[in-house]
């Protein structure tokens, strides 16, 4: 009978909460992403061609006048435990964002620090992963909490605490994910950014793992550049081993629908499994809401005896 009573009060209280900002204006948006593309290797035998619906996002985000702001995203994909005919759902984002003049919280599942600024500089998220997401350097969401703060035009910092097992996992164990950014923008449209986390070890032989992370780029309406450099230690928890490497990336528009861009990255590991890779292509706008990006790609192994690998892509996008 408590409980009853004390769960009628809850949602009284939000009732009225509610009802004393039913005149505030509100905002929401619909969230539509869907990646695709058609692929064929060119030698080595033509083995991975064909149609691929890489990933796409399904969701809808909430705002209200008084700062608050709510956003859930599904995340439809591949897992790397099951064949590629499958698709796997997971919840990408389930969060509650506070904004107060210059601080920003957010908690829930909610979109983690580490690479989010690089993703979003390099623009193209669709055609290819940004370095950390794509070499397995951390997760793009996990559990926990996040907070910002902007000192000023050219300054500000930001901390995360999450579970560090990603949006794809289950907290097992009890070992966190901590980290620690700042962002400067001396002039505007050029940015530095750097980053340094831990991801405690959740089992007595392992090791945490060490990230650090270093980005300087430029952008305006017409180019974008942009080059960073990361590093982890005792990657996968196993004591003394690491990779790290750099992403160089430019893109500009040669029309109102017409972008050319090229990206360069270049990974090494403590296992000598590293690669170098390039791509180079252009993305064409063929409305609000489509765009198409074909796109050249050449991978070159550092391990002894592995053939170089070279394919084309027609990349395309669906979104709102």
């Amino acid at each position: 009978m408590r409980k009853l009573i004390v769960m009628v009060l809850l949602i009284c209280s939000g009732m009225i909460a509610f009802a004393q900002n039913e005149n505030e204006e509100k905002q929401g948006k619909a969230i539509i992403n869907v990646f695709g593309n058609f692929h064929t290797e060119i030698g080595n035998g033509w083995d991975d061609r064909g149609f691929e619906l890489d990933r796409s996002y399904l969701g809808y985000q909430y705002k209200f006048n008084n700062g608050l702001s709510i956003k859930g995203v599904m995340d439809i994909g591949k897992s790397s435990d099951v064949s590629d005919y499958h698709r796997i759902a997971y919840i990408k984002n389930a969060m509650i964002s506070w904004k107060k003049g210059k601080f920003t919280l957010n908690g829930g599942l909610i979109s983690t620090t580490q690479f989010n600024f690089q993703e979003k500089a390099w623009g193209y998220r669709y055609i290819m992963k940004s370095f950390q997401d794509k070499y397995k350097f951390g997760s793009s969401a996990d559990l926990g909490l996040s907070a910002a703060y902007k000192f000023c035009d050219w300054a500000s910092m930001d901390a995360i605490i999450v579970n560090g097992e990603g949006y794809k996992k289950i907290q097992l164990k009890s070992g966190l994910n901590y980290g620690l950014g700042v962002t400067f923008t001396p002039v505007k449209g050029f940015n530095i950014r750097l980053y340094g986390g831990i991801n405690e070890g959740t089992e007595e032989d392992q090791k945490a793992k060490w990230n650090g992370a270093a980005f300087i780029g430029y952008k305006n309406d017409y180019l974008s550049v942009g080059a960073e450099y990361n590093y982890m230690r005792n990657d996968g928890y196993n004591p003394g081993t690491f990779k790290h490497g750099y992403s160089v990336f430019a893109a500009g528009k040669v029309s109102k629908r017409v972008d050319i861009l090229a990206r360069v990255d270049d990974l090494y590991t403590s296992s000598e499994n590293g690669e170098l890779d390039w791509i180079i292509g252009t993305q064409v706008k063929l409305g609000k809401y489509v765009k198409i990006a074909p796109n050249f790609r050449m991978s070159i192994p550092k391990a002894d005896g592995e053939p170089y690998r070279y394919s084309a892509y027609i990349s395309c996008y669906f979104g709102l």
